[in-house]
């Protein structure tokens, strides 16, 4: 068994925190990485991880041999990708994560141009409402929209999000244009079901004389829905006022389709990130990755033309 192939699933398990996801991660089986661990161990004698039927933790000696690993595999991935052709060359599989709503229009028409870039990774996509554990389920990198709440991950600012109420041309001809958020209960709104996000309803900004504070109002309308996408179509439709993020209607704005309404009220933006579970000694190919996506998430046509 390589020494190396031991070496690389002991920071996979280490660092994923289960035997599963590295194998998950590697293709393989769990009972292989066990193997691998085991043999480890019996060579050097020590004791690396208590593993139990629930979690796997580091011994002391277990933390100070990961950090040494972790350096020697980055200093080897760095001599190889110097002598490779064409120079640094990323490699291996990149296990991504994003919204459903979000990933379909604007991470997924990505994956294969970066692909086209570096012929040497493969890639798997998965589109999901939920928010993933990084580290427990082996995915190296989630795009994710909204401001991010504290936590052990690390995050890339890729891009700004905004908030913007919307509506049809022919929808405000026909039912007049809301002045002051106050309004919208005179108007349709199209909103998100009790049951899914935006449990505090639409947030907007009042100028300076009526608080210049955040707030948020639960408007009310004859249909609501789970799902933004539906939002959306019935929007474009013309059943009504939606508050949707700029990733989703700019491009109809743009193109006259939808008419942007109450925007001397709009949020302040929030973001779009890139998120991974740790920095040091990231992969290439998880970094190729990261400023690929923000330089095409930077790119002043980008969200009009999606």
């Amino acid at each position: 068994m390589s020494k190396l192939k031991q070496l690389e699933s002991f920071v996979s398990v280490a660092t994923r925190g289960s035997l599963t996801a590295a194998a998950r991660a590697e293709g393989v089986a769990p009972a292989i990485m066990g193997r691998r661990l085991d043999a480890l161990e019996e060579r050097l004698g020590v004791k690396l991880l208590v593993r139990t039927t629930r979690r796997i933790s580091l011994t002391h000696e277990g933390s100070a041999f990961l950090e040494d690993c972790q350096r020697l595999l980055a200093d080897l991935a760095n001599a190889e990708a110097s002598v490779s052709a064409g120079g640094v060359k990323a490699s291996g599989h990149l296990r991504i994560t994003a919204p459903a709503g979000f990933g379909r229009r604007h991470v997924a028409p990505l994956v294969p141009r970066f692909r086209e870039l570096h012929a040497d990774v493969t890639i798997s996509l998965n589109l999901s409402d939920r928010v993933v554990d990084l580290a427990a389920e082996g995915f190296d990198c989630a795009v994710r929209v909204g401001d991010m709440p504290d936590s052990s991950l690390i995050s890339v600012r890729l891009a700004d999000n905004r908030r913007l109420c919307v509506a049809t041309p022919t929808y405000l001809r026909q039912h007049g244009t809301p002045l002051h958020p106050a309004e919208l209960v005179n108007f349709d709104c199209l909103t998100m079901s009790s049951d899914a996000s935006q449990t505090r309803g639409w947030a907007f900004t009042m100028p300076k004389g009526e608080g210049s504070e955040l707030i948020y109002l639960k408007p009310g309308g004859p249909l609501n829905c789970s799902d933004g996408e539906v939002l959306h179509d019935w929007c474009l439709a013309g059943y009504g006022i939606a508050w949707r993020s700029t990733w989703e209607v700019e491009a109809e704005v743009a193109a006259g389709a939808l008419v942007a309404v109450l925007e001397d009220f709009a949020a302040p933006a929030n973001g779009i990130y890139a998120v991974f579970p740790h920095a040091r000694h990231m992969p290439l190919r998880v970094r190729l990755w990261i400023d690929f996506l923000k330089h095409h998430y930077s790119q002043a046509g980008f969200w009009r033309a999606q």
